[in-house]
């Protein structure tokens, strides 16, 4: 066989490859039943609704989201991450939210160079030496909301905070996020099981200790028993307590109801942010589903749009996936938080604000801008990050 035939056959072969996709296939893994079922579920909405808005495409290409529930196990996590990479030839994978599952699941895509974008979890390690460039991340890094929460109690002057958070990663990232920017004295340290409802023996410990202000990380359904039982208690009348943006959110205030009136919480994004796209997504998703986003839904809505973006950068042609690493790092989308743009660890450089719980004009509870905590925050680990 000549060089000249074989030169026009890797030529042929290299054309073909560059062609735009049919489709797009994406692998969505959630948690979308169990006691934290409402934030997966809060995700695939956001995501799906930006889709349904393209008209069932990504980038102009029809897209195609497998949906599978992760059952709030890692190893299911795995399994499906597993089953999208090899049998069904996905072209990205995301939708995770908790960073115990991602740990698990999320290397079957990086090991077959296979972008995963993370709606939420973004573990500390990911953001320093173990950074990957078939990571990215459309939410916060795990310390971020946290470091913000820590700023917010150090301004209001509490001499002393009790912090609690689940004994797995993002719980041991939040609270060393809290303690980064928080220059009062540590009451206590205390890591429950994650997945736990009943808080009556932390409860009694945080009571014995009185301390200046408390601070959760329980997302899910464990935030949400913590915080009645805290105000049942009648708690909430002697200890301030500060939580993470997701920790008094639209899924926590709707079964949780007037005991959060006053909360405060640190955030990336709140339904009042006075932009095109933040307008446009907040009607969209409340007439689609009869109920206001939460942060967890923006964050899957922008997860879409960042894929999107990428996808339309390329014209489609996703098999080549350093052009497409390239576009997404780009970042050529309208976020619903306004500016949106990526560290050298492809963890966002963005805005966090403060908020409180009140009502909007129809009565209903709300979370209300009221400042900014921090402007352009990257996050504490990207200098170890080899990646350029």
């Amino acid at each position: 066989m000549s060089k000249k035939f074989l030169a026009v056959i890797a030529a042929a072969a290299l054309a073909l490859s560059a062609q735009a996709a049919d489709r797009i296939k994406v692998g969505f893994i959630s948690t979308l039943s169990g006691p934290s079922a409402a934030l997966g579920v809060d995700i695939r909405d956001g995501f799906q609704l930006a889709v349904k808005m393209n008209g069932g495409k990504l980038g102009g290409v029809p897209a195609e989201v497998l949906v599978g529930d992760d059952q709030f196990k890692p190893d299911v996590g795995r399994q499906l991450a597993e089953r999208y990479v090899r049998l069904e030839k996905v072209n990205f994978l995301t939708g995770i939210v908790f960073s115990n599952i991602l740990l698990a699941a999320a290397p079957m895509a990086w090991d077959n160079k296979i972008i995963y974008v993370s709606p939420n979890a973004a573990p500390s390690p990911l953001a320093g030496k173990q950074c990957n460039p078939y990571f990215f991340v459309a939410s916060w890094p795990n310390d971020a909301y946290h470091e913000a929460a820590g700023k917010h109690a150090t301004d209001k002057g509490y001499k002393s905070a009790y912090l609690i958070a689940p004994n797995y990663q993002a719980g041991k990232d939040s609270l060393a996020g809290f303690k980064r920017f928080y220059k009062g004295t540590i009451a206590a340290e205390v890591y429950t099981q994650l997945g736990q409802l009943d808080y009556a023996a932390e409860l009694a410990q945080v009571r014995a200790a009185k301390p200046d202000a408390l601070y959760i990380f329980l997302p899910g359904g464990m935030g949400i028993n913590f915080i009645k039982q805290f105000v049942a208690a009648g708690m909430s009348k002697d200890i301030p307590l500060i939580v993470p943006g997701f920790g008094d959110d639209q899924d926590i205030l709707r079964p949780v109801g007037e005991a959060t009136l006053g909360l405060f919480d640190s955030a990336h994004w709140a339904l009042d942010f006075d932009n095109a796209a933040n307008r446009k997504f907040v009607a969209a998703f409340e007439k689609e589903f009869n109920r206001l986003p939460s942060v967890f839904a923006a964050q899957g809505y922008d997860t879409a749009l960042l894929i999107d973006g990428a996808v339309r950068d390329v014209k489609g042609k996703v098999e080549d996936v350093q052009a497409v690493r390239k576009a997404m790092k780009a970042a050529h989308f309208e976020s619903v938080r306004g500016a949106f743009k990526f560290n050298r660890n492809q963890m966002p450089i963005q805005n966090y604000y403060l908020r409180v719980v009140g009502k909007d004009a129809q009565g209903r509870l709300v979370n209300k801008t009221i400042g900014t905590i921090f402007k352009d925050r990257g996050d504490a680990y990207v200098q170890d990050c080899p990646m350029k």
